[in-house]
């Protein structure tokens, strides 16, 4: 329906599923556990979430999560479990973020009913999802600013994660940009340190990547890390576009959608997402959500990149959930026909020429960035080799040769997977 957002849940209760997603629906909308003053039935009726579907599922053998709730009221199992869906009026919410993450990931969580909630899925009409930004670049918009067609973007994370002066920061970019890298990372954990203040980082990075434009006319896009209180990240943005940066990065769950929201009105940048801590809403399989429900999210929010993890990596996230993820970020939010609505999947951890076959197969398309830091920086041959055995490994998949093959005539990819090969 044009008027409503439909939220699907896993929900886990000895209770009865359909008595549960009710408290559920009227929790999160027009109620409480009883009916109040000026609850009225027109009010109920066109305010109240409303329960649209219960599939019962097997249940669990033992609950997954306490709850003093049901100790209290003396019940035990059998704990049943279900997937729930529910429509939301959007009069409820109007064109407010962080009140739909209040609604639809609130305190359903603490529900005594349950225990096991989790949000699955997100759907949300064209027209509704209008109201909200949208990603100033995504895929399209980064392919034009990096000058790279088609393929994976080739990216690195700045290592040591901190430590580096911001001198030695900038010599290390001018480094990879030299290699032939498309995109360099600033770690999440760097922001603004004292050995690396922000505003000398940004000054001495972009030196480097002016001076390599002017030299070679490419194009190098860094996401500085701009992570910080809210008015000091929109200064942070100013400067890397007042010194010619195309990019900033920013620790989504820690700096919130308000923050993000204002700092994609306020500036022109690509704004890079990084996922850091998605892990404790999802890493229970009955608590939390999925990465769908939270990437729409920060879509809504208008990022232009969106972290997912890496193949065979050294996270704890099945290639599933990453495959997953990565085609949920490259499918548009509402609207089949809205490719401007993609986003840039982003994988990273633990990658390097070894992974990018699989990478290849899960989005056939190459519309993703790939990033290595261990990868490029610690292959034997230096960075230089690093990026260039992935470009061997990317030609290869796309061709259909098998790496061990293709490396007999491509020494940097050939020890890349001597080297790294090892170590997986």
């Amino acid at each position: 329906m044009d008027n409503t957002l439909q939220a699907r849940y896993l929900i886990e209760t000895p209770l009865d599923p359909a008595q549960v997603a009710e408290v559920l629906a009227g929790e999160q909308s027009s109620g409480t556990f009883v009916r109040v003053a000026g609850e009225s039935d027109e009010l109920r009726a066109r305010s109240r979430a409303i329960v649209e579907r219960i599939e019962e599922l097997e249940p669990a053998s033992v609950p997954s999560l306490p709850s003093a709730w049901l100790e209290r009221q003396g019940r035990g199992g059998p704990w049943r479990r279900a997937r729930i869906t529910v429509a939301f009026p959007l009069a409820n919410l109007g064109a407010n973020l962080p009140t739909l993450a209040a609604t639809v990931a609130g305190n359903l969580y603490d529900l005594g009913e349950t225990s096991g909630v989790r949000l699955e899925h997100l759907a949300l009409p064209a027209a509704w999802r209008a109201r909200f930004e949208r990603p100033r670049h995504g895929v399209a918009g980064t392919r034009a600013l990096t000058g790279v067609a088609d393929g994976p973007l080739v990216g690195t994370i700045v290592k040591p994660n901190v430590g580096l002066s911001a001198e030695a920061t900038g010599a290390l970019v001018g480094e990879l940009c030299e290699a032939g890298i498309d995109f360099v990372k600033d770690d999440e954990v760097c922001a603004n340190p004292d050995h690396a203040p922000i505003a000398q980082r940004i000054k001495a990075v972009m030196a480097h990547v002016r001076r390599w434009q002017e030299r070679s006319g490419k194009r190098v896009m860094v996401a500085f890390n701009i992570t910080d209180e809210h008015d000091a990240m929109l200064r942070h943005a100013e400067l890397v576009a007042q010194e010619g940066g195309s990019c900033v990065m920013a620790s989504l769950n820690w700096c919130g959608f308000s923050s993000i929201q204002a700092l994609r009105r306020r500036t022109d940048l690509v704004v890079h997402g990084h996922r850091n801590g998605f892990g404790m809403f999802a890493r229970h399989p009955a608590l939390g959500m999925d990465f769908q429900p939270w990437q729409t999210l920060w879509r809504l929010a208008g990022v232009d990149h969106m972290h997912v993890h890496g193949l065979q990596g050294k996270f704890a996230q099945s290639d599933a959930e990453v495959i997953d993820g990565a085609r949920g970020c490259l499918a548009p939010l509402a609207d089949a026909s809205d490719t401007a609505d993609r986003v840039m999947p982003t994988f990273s951890s633990g990658q390097w020429a070894g992974t990018v076959p699989a990478t290849i197969a899960a989005v056939p398309s190459g519309d993703l960035l790939f990033m290595a830091g261990g990868g490029i920086l610690a292959h034997p041959g230096g960075p230089r080799a690093g990026v260039t055995s992935l470009r061997q490994a990317w030609a290869a998949a796309r061709d259909g040769i098998a790496l061990a093959d293709a490396a007999a005539q491509a020494p940097e990819l050939r020890e890349a997977l001597a080297f790294f090969g090892a170590k997986h």
